[in-house]
């Protein structure tokens, strides 16, 4: 049912607004030994469905172009979005990294059986505008010295967007293969860390459950979830529902003390809210269907 299908992907959405939260409390772990560790843990909800039924297993097998575009999405994404946050201001480069729900709204009408409409833009634009607030709210300088974080951040937008978009053509591939990807993706981020980190291990036991909280969800769980949506849900709705993410990870770092209250918020959550909404209509207009009536007998 491609409602249920949407809203699973919403959860997707809303554990990764606390990907802020979590990786705050997590100390001091480099972005890359952080990766390697969360996705090795994302991987174990899939590995226990796999061993207590193994037929399962066999939907593993899967042309090489499925398995290019899910790790190239997992692991470039987190690559580049890595990059972008050490050769640029976390500001603009998070701004510009956050381009990917527009781009998945605009570029969902490549797609069979998809029509962009009005709405679709006007509602991403408005997410856009949101994000923009929160994001933005110390003020945008951008400055050609981090043009290589700029042009890595891009980069990540496009990424990840185009994963998610070509992972609509492979709907029917199971999303037992985000298991794999998973792992792949930490095999990768563990050889980056070898190379370019110096490793660096939580120092307490609430550090220590802030990793395993991400692994689990905004590093685990929620790539499930969004393969599931974007395979068997309105796209489209999903992509502009994504600049909750931003929206719901300012309230939460709110709610904890981390960020400070303000008007932008206020301003940003219409913004945010109302886009989702607009991009959403049709869902919000559909009727069920209804079953015939059998005809009375005389």
């Amino acid at each position: 049912m491609k409602l249920r299908a949407t809203l699973i992907g919403f959860t997707a959405i809303l554990m990764w607004s606390f990907l802020a939260l979590f990786t705050a409390a997590s100390g001091k772990m480099p972005p890359f030994q952080l990766s390697a560790i969360c996705f090795a843990i994302g991987s174990i909800p899939g590995i226990l469905v796999l061993v207590l039924n193994p037929s399962r297993i066999a939907l593993l097998k899967q042309p090489a172009r499925v398995w290019i575009t899910g790790i190239a999405g997992l692991f470039g994404y987190h690559f580049l979005y890595f990059t972008a946050l050490r050769n640029a201001p976390a500001v603009e480069a998070g701004l510009i990294a956050y381009l990917w729900p527009l781009l998945i709204v605009v570029g969902s009408a490549l797609l069979p059986g998809e029509r962009l409409r009005w709405y679709h833009i006007v509602g991403a634009l408005a997410g856009l505008c949101g994000t923009f607030m929160i994001v933005g709210r110390n003020g945008i300088d951008f400055d050609g010295a981090y043009a290589v974080g700029y042009g890595a951040a891009f980069l990540c937008a496009f990424t990840w967007s185009g994963y998610s978009l070509l992972t609509r053509r492979f709907d029917a591939v199971s999303t037992d293969v985000v298991t794999g990807f998973c792992l792949a993706t930490s095999v990768l981020s563990l050889l980056c860390h070898l190379g370019l980190e110096t490793t660096v291990w939580p120092e307490t036991s609430f550090e220590w459950l802030a990793v395993v909280g991400l692994g689990l969800f905004p590093v685990g769980a929620a790539f499930y979830a969004w393969d599931h949506g974007v395979k068997n849900g309105d796209i489209q709705i999903l992509g502009a529902a994504s600049y909750a993410a931003p929206l719901l990870s300012t309230l939460i770092l709110t709610v904890f003390g981390i960020a400070e209250p303000s008007w932008r918020i206020a301003l940003a959550c219409l913004l945010i809210t109302g886009g989702a909404v607009l991009a959403a209509q049709e869902m919000f207009r559909r009727k069920p269907q209804m079953q015939p009536v059998a005809a009375e007998q005389a």
